[in-house]
C-alpha cells in the first residue's frame, strides 16, 4: 500500500492538463516540426496540378479555343480549367494527409496511442490532423493562385476569397478522408478511396462544363463534392458570385464538421476500448 508520501510524489509527476481551446494546436505544432526539413515533400504536391494548367494552357487550349458558359460569359479553355485545377489541388493537399499519413500513424506508428495517453483527447486528435491537412492543401492552392495570376487568368477582385475558399475545400475533405481512414484495415483499401477520387477528378465539370453531359450524369455530378469546389472556385476567378456559391460553402462546411464529428467518435472507440 502507497504511503501518504508516495502518492503526493505520483501526484506532483501528473501531466498538466492543457487549455481545452489551444490542446489540438499542439498536434498542428507537433506535424510542422516533422515535415519543417521536408519542404521537398510539399514542392511535389503542388507541382503536379500546374504541370496540368501549362500542358493545357499550351496545348489543348490552342485546340479548344473560347466557348461560352451558361451565365453567356465567353473565356478560354485554359481559363475555364484553372479554378477547377486549383480545387482539386487543395483536394488532393487535403486528402493526402487526411488518410494515407493518418492509416500509418494509427497502425503502423501507434503515434495517436501515445497522444491519447497524454491531455490530449480524440476530438483534439481529429481537429489537429485535420487542421494540419487543410494547412497543407492551402499552401498548395497559394502556389497555384500565383500561377493563375501570372498567366493572366483571374479577372475579378473576388479571387481575394479564393485561398479562404480552398480552406473550406481542404476541411470538407480532410474531415471526410480522415472518417474513412478509421474504417480502413490495409493499405488495398484505399482504392476504394482513389476509385472515388479519380472519377470526380475528370467529371466535376473540371476540364468540361455541366452543359456538355447528359441530363442524368450532369444531375449525379452536382452532389458530388469537388463539384461543389470547382463551383466556388470558378466563380471567385470569374467574379460570377451567387446563390449556388452560398449553397456550395455550406455543402463543403456540412461535410467537414460531419467528418470531423465521426473521426472524433472513431479514434475514441478505436484506441480508448
Amino acid at each position: 500500500m502507497a504511503t501518504d508520501t508516495t502518492r503526493q510524489a505520483l501526484a506532483s509527476r501528473r501531466v498538466p492538463s492543457l487549455p481545452r481551446g489551444s490542446a489540438w494546436w499542439r498536434l498542428v505544432e507537433r506535424n510542422f516540426m516533422v515535415y519543417r526539413r521536408s519542404w521537398l515533400v510539399f514542392l511535389v504536391g503542388f507541382l503536379e496540378p500546374v504541370f496540368y494548367l501549362f500542358s493545357i494552357g499550351v496545348g489543348v487550349a490552342g485546340l479548344v479555343g473560347d466557348f461560352t458558359l451558361d451565365n453567356g460569359t465567353v473565356i478560354g479553355y485554359t481559363a475555364f480549367v484553372a479554378p477547377g485545377m486549383l480545387a482539386a489541388s487543395a483536394m488532393n493537399g487535403a486528402l493526402y494527409d487526411a488518410t494515407y499519413n493518418i492509416f500509418f500513424k494509427m497502425k503502423y506508428a501507434k503515434l495517436y496511442d501515445a497522444m491519447l495517453a497524454t491531455p490530449l483527447r480524440p476530438t483534439d486528435v481529429a481537429r489537429g490532423e485535420i487542421t494540419w491537412a487543410l494547412l497543407r492543401g492551402a499552401i498548395y492552392s497559394a502556389v497555384f493562385i500565383v500561377v493563375m495570376l501570372v498567366m493572366g487568368l483571374v479577372s475579378s477582385w473576388w479571387m481575394l476569397l479564393a485561398l479562404p475558399t480552398t480552406l473550406l475545400i481542404g476541411y470538407a475533405f480532410a474531415g471526410a478522408g480522415m472518417a474513412l481512414t478509421t474504417w480502413m484495415r490495409s493499405w488495398q483499401d484505399f482504392e476504394y478511396i482513389q476509385l472515388a477520387i479519380m472519377p470526380m477528378f475528370l467529371f466535376s465539370a473540371t476540364f468540361f462544363p455541366l452543359s456538355g453531359y447528359p441530363d442524368v450524369i450532369a444531375a449525379v455530378v452536382r452532389w458530388t463534392p469537388l463539384y461543389q469546389g470547382v463551383v466556388l472556385c470558378r466563380d471567385t476567378a470569374l467574379g460570377s458570385m451567387g446563390w449556388e456559391c452560398v449553397t456550395a460553402a455550406g455543402y463543403l462546411a456540412a461535410m467537414g464538421s460531419v467528418g470531423l464529428y465521426v473521426a472524433s467518435r472513431r479514434v475514441g472507440s478505436l484506441l480508448l476500448t
